[in-house]
């Protein structure tokens, strides 16, 4: 142990904090790295095809990765840069595989490439359908799709992701989050709110008629471009159909109002959802999935997840994607960020402030609270980087840039 972390470890002890537990804890923290951070969600089986479904890329940064092996070897240094066992997010449009083949005949072994290096890296896989930047999905509607050819198109795809979800689970013994998302939606108001949603009703009810070993979630949106006025998959849809259907709920940071907590929601929803996903990333005035960073919301997330010790019921990932700086530093920085955000909630004196809060004493309450802020986290973060033997704060980044440097592409 290092002066600096034994000078921590004495100042958080004099609070009833134990430095090394919350270490401990925090190295158990499975987070799920979102491969399209790497490639600007193009992915391999359409790489011509535009990018629909409301979201955008912004930034030419160079080096992107342009094929399976490349965004493995990018994801191979953000491994090595990021202390702990995680798992990696793939989009249905990620197949690594020669075959022509359509996202209704996408199967367990377009992806077999992908499960032995997540086998040689010790990682879990997740899965996404993908309902987007398809020709199938050019008039803004997938699974509630009036036009039926379309609908069983899409509802035969996420039933093909959720098989490739349960190979994973099987594979790699860790299971598979398979998440939902639509785009489907209007840019202007509609007549009727209710036909799309009844349709979608009838095609989750077709998806998940099956019990697979994944654990299922579905993802809402307040809007998106070209769907500002209408959401069929609004988050009042899907947590009503989670509830009733005994399935999980993705809470996405930038999917809901800006005024909106989504760290508030947490506590207020998981009592009643079998499984939750947070997608956590950054929205800046709207979803625009800027990097994550420590900043209030993203430590409220955290504190949300360790006070109420959810920890290890809460399956936690990230959903941003920035081509406008280094893609790889981007990952890193994200991932290092929510890790500290963790550290420092698992850092506070649980027992001390129930304690206080009970006693209705809530000038001290907010006295420790203050004080907790400048308290040294970031020495106890060193430390469990160290002993993972990752490349510490100030080291990392000129190491990403040396190897982005020489890489030809």
């Amino acid at each position: 142990m290092n002066n600096a972390y034994l000078y921590a470890k004495e100042i958080y002890k004099k609070l009833g904090v134990d430095t090394e537990f919350a270490i401990e804890m925090l190295n158990k923290v499975s987070l799920s790295i979102q491969c399209w951070q790497g490639d600007d969600i193009k992915g391999f089986l359409f790489k011509e095809q535009n990018l629909t479904g409301g979201i955008q890329v912004t930034g030419s940064y160079p080096k992107r990765a342009n094929t399976p092996d490349q965004l493995r070897q990018d994801l191979d240094i953000v491994l090595s840069m990021v202390p702990g066992n995680h798992k990696i997010n793939l989009h249905a449009i990620y197949a690594d595989t020669d075959e022509k083949i359509d996202l209704d005949d996408i199967k367990p072994k377009h992806f077999k490439k992908w499960v032995d290096w997540a086998k040689a890296k010790h990682v879990g896989l997740d899965f996404n359908p993908t309902c987007f930047s398809h020709e199938k999905s050019k008039d803004g509607f997938t699974l509630s799709s009036n036009n039926k050819e379309i609908q069983d198109f899409w509802i035969k795809h996420v039933k093909l992701s959720r098989e490739i979800g349960a190979f994973f689970t099987k594979e790699l013994n860790k299971k598979s989050v398979v998440n939902v998302w639509i785009p489907d939606g209007y840019k202007d108001y509609p007549y009727d709110r209710l036909s799309p949603r009844l349709r979608l009703t009838q095609a989750l009810n077709e998806i998940y008629k099956d019990k697979l070993d994944v654990v299922d979630t579905l993802e809402s949106k307040l809007f998106g471009i070209g769907s500002e006025a209408y959401t069929v998959g609004s988050h009042e849809f899907y947590l009503s159909y989670a509830i009733k259907n005994q399935l999980g709920i993705c809470l996405d940071t930038g999917h809901f109002h800006p005024t909106e907590s989504v760290s508030d929601k947490i506590s207020a929803i998981k009592p009643f959802v079998k499984d939750m996903l947070l997608h956590v990333s950054r929205p800046m005035r709207w979803d625009s999935d800027h990097v994550v960073i420590m900043d209030d919301e993203t430590q409220k997330l955290a504190e949300s997840l360790v006070r109420n010790e959810f920890l290890d019921q809460v399956h936690i990932g990230f959903d941003y994607f920035d081509a406008s700086i280094s893609r790889i530093s981007a990952w890193i920085i994200g991932i290092r960020s929510f890790q500290l955000a963790l550290l420092k909630a698992l850092l506070e004196p649980k027992t001390l402030l129930e304690k206080i809060e009970n006693n209705l004493d809530y000038g001290q309450r907010l006295y420790y609270q203050e004080v907790l802020k400048s308290l040294p986290y970031g020495l106890v973060y060193d430390e469990l980087l160290r002993r993972a033997n990752v490349s510490g704060q100030l080291e990392w980044f000129d190491q990403v840039r040396n190897y982005e440097n020489k890489l030809e592409r």
